[in-house]
């Protein structure tokens, strides 16, 4: 994406317009294609961090849930390391439990075991 194209996308309302975080797109995704070339995917990066199996927690209150943990302090100092921006422990954790790395469904929910 041209430096033209994200100038024009801080004009628009419907998103963050943080000039470092748009201009952070079009790096990342340039990061995103060299992981999954020496990955062979950028989801094989990602489940190598966890040996290829799921974490299943076993939280029983939902304020026992971490927002960050050691292993998503990793990926995102390896990704910094690797060039991305805006890709710090908290949401790489978030990231994680959305992609099915982590579940932390509480001992309680159906979806727990799942």
């Amino acid at each position: 994406m041209s430096d033209s194209k994200l100038e024009v996308l801080r004009d628009n309302p419907n998103i963050i317009r943080n000039k470092l975080k748009i201009y952070s797109a079009r790096k990342n995704a340039q990061v995103f294609l060299q992981i999954q070339k020496e990955y062979g995917s950028f989801s094989d990066f990602l489940w190598g961090f966890v040996n290829f199996k799921p974490i299943r927690n076993s939280w029983k209150y939902s304020s026992d849930v971490p927002t960050a943990t050691p292993i998503s302090e990793k990926i995102s100092k390896d990704l910094k390391r690797k060039g991305m921006k805006f890709v710090g422990p908290t949401i790489i954790y978030a990231y994680m439990q959305a992609t099915g790395l982590v579940n932390d469904h509480l001992v309680d929910c159906w979806r727990h075991l799942s």
